[in-house]
Parts: C-alpha cells; sequence; structure tokens
C-alpha cells in the first residue's frame, strides 16, 4: 500500500523509514550496526535529519508541507518538525492490537483515557474499536494534530472528548468527579511542562501519575498500559512500578521493549512498556 509506514533498514547510528510515498533518513543512536543497504539505497532518500552542528533537514527533493502514512491502521499526517519527528511515534503500534481485542471482547461500552496522547494515535486505535476515548495531552497544537488525524480516519464524531491540560491535574479531577476507566494508557516524557506551565519529571513523578490511574480504574478494569521512551526506565524498572500500582488487582504483567520491526531482520529497540491485563479480559 502506498501509505503504508515501513522501516526499510538501519545502521550507522541512523534509520531509513518509508512515511507513505518518501523515505526519510533519520538518526538513531541504537543502531550501533552496519546497514543491511548499500549507501546508494540510502542516497535515495528524500529527506534527511541531522543533529550535527544543531538541528537542520537536507532534502533531494522538495516534500509538501504535510502527507499521510498509515499505520497498523491508522491513517496520520505526517509533517517534518524542526526536532526531527513526524507526528508519530511508529514503535506505539505493537500495543494497540491487544488493545483493540481487549476492547472488542467486553460486553458493554469500554471507556478509555489516553494520556500525553500526543498525535492520537492510541486513541483513534480504541475509537476504531469501539471505545468511547478521553484524549489528554497538553499541548494544544498536538491535541489539534490529533483532531485532524480522527477527521482522516472518519472518526470525527466518534465519542473522543479532547483535552489540553496537565494529565497529573486532570486525574485529581477526574477522580473527584468520579470518572472511572476500564482501560488507561499513559506515555510519559521524560521531561515535560502542563498547559500553564507546570513541570513534569517522570523519576519524581511517576509513582503519584500511577496511583492517580490506578484509583481511576472501574470496578472491572480491562488494562493499564504503560510505556516511555525515558532511559533508565527499563523493563524490569517498569515492571517493579505496574507490580506496586496493581498489587490488590487481579491480573497479569507483561513488559519488554518496544522495537520497530524491519525488513532488513535488524529490529531497532524504542523504548520500553509494561502491561496489565486484567484476568478475565
Amino acid at each position: 500500500m502506498k501509505e503504508k509506514y515501513c522501516l526499510l533498514d538501519s545502521g550507522n547510528l541512523q534509520k531509513l523509514e518509508q512515511f507513505g510515498e518518501f523515505v526519510i533518513a533519520r538518526p538513531c543512536s541504537q543502531a550501533l550496526w552496519r546497514p543491511a543497504l548499500s549507501e546508494a539505497e540510502w542516497d535515495r532518500a528524500d529527506a534527511f535529519f541531522s543533529r550535527d552542528g544543531g538541528n537542520s533537514w537536507n532534502f533531494k527533493k522538495k516534500l509538501p508541507e504535510c502527507w499521510f502514512s498509515e499505520i497498523e491502521g491508522v491513517r496520520f499526517k505526517i509533517s517534518l518538525t524542526d526536532f526531527g519527528h513526524l507526528g508519530v511515534f511508529p514503535e506505539h503500534s505493537l500495543l494497540w492490537k491487544s488493545m483493540k481485542e481487549a476492547i472488542r471482547s467486553h460486553r458493554t461500552p469500554v471507556q478509555i483515557l489516553n494520556l500525553f496522547a500526543y498525535s492520537g494515535g492510541a486513541s483513534l486505535a480504541a475509537a476504531q474499536a469501539g471505545a468511547r476515548v478521553c484524549h489528554v495531552d497538553a499541548s494544544k497544537g498536538m491535541v489539534s494534530w490529533a483532531r485532524e488525524n480522527a477527521g482522516h480516519n472518519q472518526l470525527s464524531e466518534a465519542p473522543i472528548r479532547w483535552i489540553v491540560d496537565d494529565a497529573v491535574k486532570f486525574l485529581r479531577r477526574e477522580i473527584k468527579r468520579g470518572t472511572r476507566y476500564e482501560g488507561i494508557i499513559l506515555d510519559p516524557p521524560s521531561f515535560g511542562r502542563g498547559s500553564k506551565g507546570e513541570v513534569f519529571k517522570i523519576e519524581r513523578d511517576i509513582q503519584e501519575l500511577l496511583e492517580l490511574c490506578r484509583e481511576l480504574l472501574s470496578e472491572k478494569p480491562l488494562f493499564l498500559y504503560f510505556t516511555t521512551h525515558t532511559p533508565g526506565m527499563t523493563p524490569i524498572v517498569m515492571g517493579h512500578l505496574m507490580e506496586e500500582t496493581t498489587q490488590k488487582k487481579r491480573g497479569r504483567i507483561e513488559t519488554g521493549e518496544m522495537i520497530l520491526p524491519s525488513e532488513s531482520g535488524k529490529h531497532i529497540p524504542s523504548g520500553s512498556f509494561v502491561k496489565w491485563v486484567a484476568h478475565d479480559a
């Protein structure tokens, strides 16, 4: 398919990705090995991002302001940013399949909360499975981008609440309101600022964040997913945190690395995940 995402190759601290009709080469600190493709094949990329001497893009041809790429059944608007991001982290999509299965297995409508929700991948995947979704991010621009993506997936009328807010403050208010969710997804940054300048540091704030999420789970929860790209937040560390969070709830915990699977066979580790899933989910 013309719009499909694909990791074509990696190596020499770079990754070569196909986003729809364009091929992009970007830095990748994990790719310490040699590339599988030839230098000539890498040179055919449409755009190259570099951090040498400051962030910069170099182009083989002029790219449009935005275009589209499909990842695990979700269509995304792709746009180059000054930091080398393109508006989606494809490694997260590997968790969407199990999330959709859990939502579809539930007999009654499911409420899903997506925190630090970025451009909406998990929110839209959950909505595709029939869930009612609350999408929360501190960036007004990213929430607008996510709403655009909803339109590109024929989900403009889907039951999604779009919230621009600090995650911790939002969670506290939801607890007071008595709101509960069957599933919660969170992908906190290493460091971030809320909508009113609130400072988030994952090492300092993650325990409170997870405790608040536990309080917001319904009496018959399905899952709690926690992902991160923070160095030091290994699967073992995240597993310990999830054990503390869910110690009084019946379920199983799974940990691992998020990966970008590659056609070359050299998959790229791209952060860590931990999942708590209810026994009957």
